[in-house]
C-alpha cells in the first residue's frame, strides 16, 4: 500500500484515500481489520537518472501531502539489513506506507457494501448485457444484465469491472476496452530467521523487483523488463485464482538480478515461484468511465497491478461520477474514449503488453513514448517525410507516426536535462519564429458536422459564437452541464449547414462522444469523422504568407485573407481549404488537403520554400512554441476539473448570443464571485525560468514567498523567451488575489527535484503578449 511514486495527482489522491480506508475508514465502518501495517516503504535509486526521477517525484508527492524522506544508503541498510546497498545512491521513504491483506480488505469492502444496501451475488456469471433504444439512429443504453441462469437483473447502469475478462466482455458488444492479461511472477523463499516482519517494503526498479517479508521468509515480486502476454484470444470463463506454468528460461536472468539485491536469498530454498495473470492497458493507465459507444455502460478495469493500492480512490471516483455526473479528479487520461479500435487487435495487445509491463520499473523519462506495436496510422505525407535527406525521428501519436524532430542520425538519449537532439529542436523552433516552418499535423481529429440544425447545435455546446459568417474559424471551448471544461478546439463554418470541428488527437472519441450525446431529439445533425481523409499541413512563421502567395493565384494579403479567415485556394492544380490561424503564435495557415492530392501540394510547397528558407518542424518544437504563447492543450495542461475563467479562456465566452451555451451559469457565477472578492484566487499562469540548468517537464512545483501554489502541468524549453517555460494552475492556500501586481511583486520560485530556481510569472503569454505577430 504505497502512496509514493506517481506524477499523477489523480493516482496520488486515489492512493492517499485508499490508505485512509485500509488504515481507519473500513475498520470504523465495518469493524473489520484490513490487515494494514504501516511498516513503511523505501524506493531505491542506484543511478543518476533514477535519483533525478525520484527527487522530482518526491517534490510532487510532498506537495500533495505525502511525507517522503530521502535516506542515505546506510540509513536504508539500517531499516532492511539484508540489502546490498553498495551501488545505492539514495532511498526514498514513506514511513506510514506499508502493506495490506487483500483478502481482509476485500471482505471489509463487501461488508461495507452490504451495510449500504448492496447485494453481492457469487457464482453468477453474466451471459450478456441488456440494452434498450437505438431505433431510428438514437443512442442505445444499457439497462441490466442476463445471468447464465436466465435471471434478469435490471439496473440504471452497468459497470464492467471484469478485470482481465473486461476486454472480451466489452468486445462482445462492440465496445473498445483493450486491457490484456500478462504473466506476473513472485518468489517466496523458505524461512529466513534473520527476517523481521516489521521491515519495510523495498522497491528496486533497476533490478525489476519489490521485496517484503512474507511468512517467515521474503517475497521477491517481479516486473520484468519485457513481459509476456497470456491468452490474447480470451481468458477462460472458469479460470479463478489459478496459476500459470512459469517460464524458467525467460525469468532466470530476472530472478538472478532480483536476488543480487538480497544476496542471502541465494542460500535458502524456494518455497514457491508463482506465476499468475495480471491485466495491463496499452498506456499503463486504468480504463475508467462511460464508454462512447452506448449510454449507461461504464468500465472500471485495467488497473495495471495497482488495483489494491488504488481501489478505494477508484471506487470513490466512479461512485461520484455515476451518481452526480461529475468525477472528483482529472480523468482526461483514463477514460475508455482515449482508445480506438486498433488497440483491440490481438497482435497489438500481444506486443504492447510486453513493453507496458517493462515500463513499470524502468526509469520514466518525460519525453519517452512507446516503441512497440507502432505504425497503425500514417499521414499521407509520411512517404515524403521519411525520405528527407536527414529523415525524421518519429514517435507514436495516438497510433499515428509523427515526426518528433528532423534528424534520424541522432537517436534520442533520454534524460531529464538537455536532450542530445536539442540543437535540432532549437533550430526548428527558431525557424518558425524567424522564417517559415512546415508542421505535419495530420494526426489532429477532424469532424464535419452537417444538417439544418448543425449551427444551432454547435452554438449551444460552444462557449463562442461559431454560427456567424461563412468561411470563418472560431476558437472555442466546450463545457459540461456543471460548467467544467470538456474540450478545447476550433470550429470552422464552411457553409450555412456545414462545419468542421478540429480537436487534439488524444481527445478524438471524447469530442465525438460529447457531440453525439448532446444532439437533441429531432435535431437534424450528422457527425462524420474525416480525420483520415485530409492531410493537415501547418505553415507557420512571418514568411508563410510570402511562400503561399508565391504558389497560388489567390490573394493572400491581410485585407483579402484576414486572421480567422477560412477559404478555398488552389496550389499546383489542387483546390483545398486554407485557414489563417495559429497554435504557435505567428502569422500562419492550416491547409486541409484531400489525402489523395496531399503529396502534390506538399511537393510544390517544399520546392517553393527553398527561396524562403522553409524548414520542417517536429512535435518538440510545436510544444515549445505553443507554451511560449501560453496556448492550452486539453488533456495535458487543461482538464475536466478546470473552469473557463480559471483557465484564462473566458474571452471565448459569448455571453450575449441567443440561447446561451452549456455551462454558461457557471461562468456567470464565477465572474460574479471574483468581482465581489476583488479578483481571482485561482488562475492559470505562465512561468519562465531563465537559469540554463532548469528543465521543466511536468510536476515541478511553483512557490511564491516560499508557499507552494501549484504544479507545472506542461513544460518545455523556451528558446525565444530565454529559458524553461511552463503552464501552472496557481492557487494560493490562503486565498490571495492573483492579480498582476501580486504576480509581479511576489518572490516566485520553482522546486525541481532537490533544486530551487527563481522564475517569472505571467498572467498572459511570455511571448508577444499583444498578439501583434499573428495579425501581421
Amino acid at each position: 500500500m504505497v502512496t509514493f511514486g506517481s506524477l499523477s495527482s489523480t493516482s496520488t489522491e486515489w492512493r492517499k484515500y485508499t490508505k485512509g480506508l485500509y488504515e481507519r475508514g473500513l475498520r470504523e465502518e465495518t469493524g473489520m481489520d484490513t490487515g494494514f501495517k504501516d511498516v513503511g516503504f523505501i524506493e531505491l535509486a542506484n543511478s543518476p537518472s533514477r535519483l533525478e526521477e525520484y527527487r522530482r517525484v518526491s517534490t510532487f508527492n510532498r506537495y500533495l501531502g505525502v511525507d517522503v524522506s530521502e535516506l542515505t544508503p546506510s540509513q536504508v541498510l539500517s531499516k532492511f539489513p539484508l540489502l546490498d546497498v553498495s551501488d545505492v545512491l539514495a532511498g526514498f521513504e514513506v514511513k506510514t506506507d506499508g502493506r495490506v491483506n487483500p483478502y481482509d480488505a476485500c471482505m471489509a469492502f463487501a461488508k461495507g457494501a452490504k451495510g449500504q444496501g448492496g447485494l453481492i451475488r457469487e457464482n453468477a456469471p453474466v451471459k450478456r448485457v441488456l440494452y434498450e433504444g437505438g431505433e431510428g439512429g438514437g443512442r442505445k443504453r444499457a439497462r441490466g444484465v442476463e445471468l447464465e441462469s436466465g435471471e434478469i437483473v435490471e439496473a440504471k447502469c452497468v459497470i464492467n469491472a471484469g478485470g482481465m475478462w473486461a476486454r472480451q466482455m466489452a468486445e462482445a458488444d462492440g465496445i473498445v476496452c483493450p486491457n490484456q492479461a500478462a504473466e506476473h511472477y513472485y518468489l517466496i523463499t523458505e524461512g529466513m530467521p534473520e527476517v523481521d516482519r516489521e521491515w519495510p517494503v523495498v522497491e528496486d526498479g533497476s533490478n525489476y523487483v519489490y521485496i517484503r517479508p512474507e511468512g517467515d521468509g521474503l517475497m521477491l515480486g517481479l516486473f520484468e523488463g519485457e513481459g509476456a502476454s497470456w491468452n490474447e484470444g480470451g481468458i477462460p470463463s472458469d479460470f479463478s485464482f489459478g496459476e500459470i506454468q512459469p517460464d524458467w528460461d525467460r525469468m532466470m536472468p530476472y530472478l538472478e538480478s532480483a536476488m543480487s539485491r538480497v544476496p542471502s536469498t541465494r542460500n535458502v530454498g524456494m518455497k514457491n515461484f508463482f506465476c499468475g495473470p495480471e491485466s495491463f492497458t496499452p498506456d499503463n493507465n486504468p480504463i475508467l468511465g462511460p464508454v462512447p459507444e452506448v449510454d449507461d455502460y461504464w468500465i472500471a478495469a485495467g488497473l495495471n497491478s495497482i488495483g489494491i493500492l488504488t481501489a478505494g480512490g477508484v471506487g470513490r471516483t466512479m461512485a461520484r461520477w455515476i451518481n452526480d455526473g461529475l468525477p472528483d479528479v482529472d480523468v482526461t487520461g483514463i477514460t475508455p474514449s482515449r482508445f480506438r479500435a486498433f488497440h483491440m487487435e490481438e497482435e497489438f495487445r500481444r506486443e504492447r503488453v510486453k513493453e507496458a509491463i517493462g515500463k513499470t520499473y524502468k526509469c520514466h523519462y518525460p519525453n519517452q513514448g512507446y516503441e512497440s506495436a507502432r505504425g497503425r496510422k500514417h499521414s499521407p505525407l509520411n512517404v515524403r517525410l521519411e525520405a528527407l535527406t536527414n529523415e525524421a525521428t518519429f514517435r507514436d501519436v495516438s497510433g499515428w507516426e509523427s515526426p518528433m524532430y528532423y534528424d534520424r542520425t541522432i537517436e534520442p538519449a533520454w534524460g531529464f536535462g538537455k536532450e542530445n537532439y536539442e540543437e535540432n529542436w532549437r533550430s526548428e523552433h527558431l525557424a518558425v519564429r524567424e522564417g517559415v516552418g512546415l508542421i505535419d499535423m495530420s494526426f489532429m481529429s477532424k469532424f464535419v458536422v452537417g444538417g439544418k440544425d448543425a449551427g444551432g447545435f454547435l452554438n449551444r455546446i460552444s462557449t463562442a459564437d461559431v454560427d456567424g459568417d461563412d468561411d470563418v474559424i472560431t476558437y472555442t471551448q466546450w463545457l459540461d452541464e456543471f460548467g467544467y471544461l470538456q474540450a478545447d478546439l476550433t470550429v470552422t463554418k464552411m457553409g450555412p449547414d456545414e462545419f468542421m470541428v478540429v480537436a487534439t488527437d488524444t481527445q478524438h472519441r471524447h469530442v465525438e462522444q460529447h457531440m453525439a450525446r448532446r444532439i437533441g431529439t429531432g435535431e437534424d445533425v450528422k457527425i462524420t469523422d474525416r480525420t483520415e481523409d485530409y492531410a493537415y499541413i501547418n505553415l507557420q512563421g512571418p514568411r508563410s504568407r510570402e511562400l503561399l502567395q508565391s504558389i497560388t493565384a489567390n490573394d493572400m494579403s491581410d485585407a483579402a485573407f484576414p486572421f480567422r479567415a477560412a477559404k478555398e485556394i488552389e496550389v499546383g492544380g489542387v483546390n483545398f481549404r486554407a485557414v489563417r490561424i495559429t497554435y504557435v503564435g505567428e502569422l500562419g495557415y492550416e491547409l486541409y488537403v484531400p489525402k489523395e492530392r496531399a503529396v502534390e501540394v506538399y511537393d510544390v510547397i517544399v520546392e517553393a520554400g527553398k527561396e524562403f528558407g522553409l524548414k520542417h518542424v517536429g512535435l518538440k518544437a510545436l510544444g515549445s512554441l505553443r507554451l511560449e504563447k501560453g496556448y492550452r492543450d486539453y488533456g495535458h495542461d487543461l482538464d475536466n476539473t478546470d473552469t473557463l475563467v480559471e483557465a484564462g479562456l473566458g474571452f471565448t465566452a459569448d455571453m450575449k448570443k441567443e440561447g446561451g451555451f452549456i455551462g454558461k451559469e457557471k461562468v456567470v457565477e464565477e465572474r460574479k464571485k471574483n468581482k465581489n472578492r476583488g479578483g481571482m484566487t485561482k488562475r492559470m499562469v505562465s512561468v519562465v525560468c531563465r537559469d540554463p540548468s532548469c528543465y521543466l517537464h511536468h510536476g515541478e512545483i511553483l512557490t511564491v514567498d516560499g508557499v507552494p501554489v501549484g504544479e507545472v502541468r506542461a513544460g518545455s524549453q523556451g528558446f525565444s523567451v530565454g529559458g524553461a517555460v511552463g503552464l501552472v494552475m496557481a492557487e494560493h492556500p490562503e486565498g490571495a488575489i492573483l492579480n498582476k501586481k501580486f504576480l509581479k511583486d511576489g518572490k516566485w520560485q520553482l522546486l525541481v527535484a532537490d533544486r530551487i530556481y527563481d522564475c517569472d510569472v505571467y498572467a498572459g503569454p511570455p511571448y508577444d503578449p499583444k498578439n501583434e505577430k499573428i495579425k501581421m
